[in-house]
């Protein structure tokens, strides 16, 4: 099941890992992403911390949305940060987390309540 936070994460989870990006919204609002800034394997984060950045237009700083230890990067992203803007809910994907607590799940939304919360941007 994938979930969404209110500034355009998306959160996938598969197995016992989430899998963490963001979401075509954000992606289209960013513009052009040249560069990605992740978290290094084995670091671990609570809800808000810093997860890295992505550089387009502007910098955009990446939160965590979950707690967790990280488990795995996208190293695609190091040669091909346009994966975010191609296939930002795919291909583009940031990080994957383990060892998160789904009990924090609970506040983000489904799909079709981040389509309806779109709507009123």
């Amino acid at each position: 099941m994938r979930y969404y936070t209110e500034d355009h994460k998306w959160i996938e989870i598969v197995g016992d890992d989430a899998i963490i990006g963001i979401s075509e919204y954000a992606a289209d609002e960013l513009g052009e992403v040249t560069f990605v800034e992740l978290p290094e394997e084995d670091d671990d984060f609570i809800i808000g911390d810093m997860l890295g950045s992505i550089a387009a237009d502007d910098t955009y700083e990446i939160y965590s949305p979950i707690s967790g230890t990280v488990c795995a990067v996208n190293e695609a992203l190091a040669d091909e940060p346009e994966l975010i803007n191609e296939s930002p809910e795919e291909k583009g994907w940031l990080c994957r987390l383990t060892n998160f607590d789904n009990s924090e799940l609970d506040d983000l939304m489904n799909e079709t309540a981040y389509r309806k919360y779109l709507q009123t941007l």
